[in-house]
């Protein structure tokens, strides 16, 4: 533990250290061994620190077999004399600040329900804890959350202590410990006991605050996403200046702000369905007028960019209105063509057998029954002769008839 600086003191940003070697390892990524660091590996749910190893940068922190590695983005050019270490000091304070509060969070959750967190996460934007219960209600979150914040509030220190496995029994533990040698425990006197090995502060006031985000059940637990310390401010920031652009857009005041978007939500759902409508008409007299143009009951027709949605409400409405008809209608969209075979009940011509045939002309896929089907595939020919086709495999009784 002697090298591991971060056990020594979480805070310290600028170290100097030998390199003790250099190397590739089997993905050409260059990594380096120092005499003694304060750049944290990955582990416990704790993010690596990053920073710079002279004048190249820390990328990743693994430790592997008791040595920390450091993943560089290229190699350190003078490895005789010391190098100059420097973390990523706001990037490690956030992430004791929130490994700290969650620490906080899981020991509210605990004393108050009995919930014990069976997983944890700190993420770029949220931290995460999973919950040994099924259910988890707004009063529990609210109830633990103003917990934690009052334990925040009152500053009290966060203590790191290293312990033998048969001292163990003298701490009111949240949870066993993995380990059996090196055991580290942080303590929040009176409130909190558990074994770590992550960076925390010196005391509870600096994770400044906990907000809840959401929760989701999971299987048998429930995940709950939550932020610590300056997140919260960041976050809150964010939707402030959101909230803010939306009362202008909306002309409403912040607490009036639901009522107003329910209301254009509302508005919007009543305007869609009004359009749906009159699309519904158009397509109606739309196919009416087709059909007053047919002598034969055959209708064949080439669309530009028109939906394989519009193309198939098309398809049914004359065949509803002309039990004789059958039709073919094409649209070609880009690189696509979309094709909908249909006919009404007078007939008695397979529209899945056409579709079938059409569809190996143009590389397609689609699906159907034998009085209407449909399909797309690529652009290798061009709607009219796509149409020519399907019409000419229509007048083949052995191939089309059910």
């Amino acid at each position: 533990m002697a090298t591991k600086l971060y056990y020594h003191d979480a805070y310290i940003s600028l170290f100097t250290a030998h390199v003790l070697r250099q190397e590739q390892d089997k993905d050409g990524r260059w990594l380096a061994v120092l005499d003694q660091t304060a750049f944290y590996p990955t582990g416990g749910g704790q993010p690596f620190d990053t920073g710079f190893i002279g004048e190249q940068q820390v990328v990743n922190v693994e430790e592997v077999d008791g040595e920390i590695f450091h993943y560089l983005d290229s190699p350190i050019q003078d490895l005789s004399n010391e190098v100059c270490c420097t973390i990523n000091w706001e990037r490690r304070f956030d992430h004791m600040q929130q490994h700290a509060g969650q620490h906080i969070f899981s020991a509210a959750f605990d004393h108050l329900f009995g919930y014990k967190t069976i997983g944890f996460h700190l993420g770029n934007d949220a931290v995460t804890i999973d919950l040994e219960t099924e259910q988890l209600n707004e009063e529990q979150a609210e109830a633990a959350e103003q917990l934690a914040n009052r334990i925040i509030l009152e500053n009290r220190t966060i203590e790191t202590k290293w312990v033998t496995e048969g001292e163990l029994s003298l701490y009111p533990l949240r949870k066993e410990t993995k380990v059996k040698d090196n055991i580290r425990l942080v303590i929040i006197p009176e409130f909190d006991y558990n074994g770590c090995g992550g960076t925390h502060p010196k005391t509870t006031g600096e994770v400044r605050a906990i907000k809840v985000l959401n929760w989701e059940r999971q299987k048998k637990k429930v995940r709950l996403t939550f932020i610590c310390g300056e997140r919260v401010l960041s976050q809150f920031d964010q939707k402030q200046k959101l909230l803010l652009k939306l009362t202008q857009l909306l002309n409403a005041p912040e607490r009036d702000m639901e009522q107003a978007v329910v209301k254009m939500v509302e508005s919007a759902k009543a305007a869609e369905k009004q359009i749906e409508e009159q699309l519904g008409l158009l397509l109606h007299y739309e196919a009416r007028e087709w059909l007053d143009k047919c002598t034969d009951h055959q209708i064949g027709i080439v669309f530009q960019n028109r939906t394989i949605q519009e193309l198939q409400k098309l398809a049914r409405l004359m065949i509803t209105e002309n039990n004789q008809a059958i039709v073919f209608l094409i649209s070609e969209n880009e690189n696509r063509l979309q094709l909908v075979c249909a006919r009404g009940e007078a007939r008695a011509e397979s529209m899945k057998k056409i579709l079938s045939n059409a569809l190996k002309v143009i590389n397609g896929k689609g699906g159907g029954n034998d009085s209407f089907a449909q399909g797309g595939g690529d652009a290798l020919v061009s709607g009219e002769q796509l149409l020519d086709y399907v019409q000419q495999i229509a007048s083949k009784d052995d191939i089309c008839n059910e």
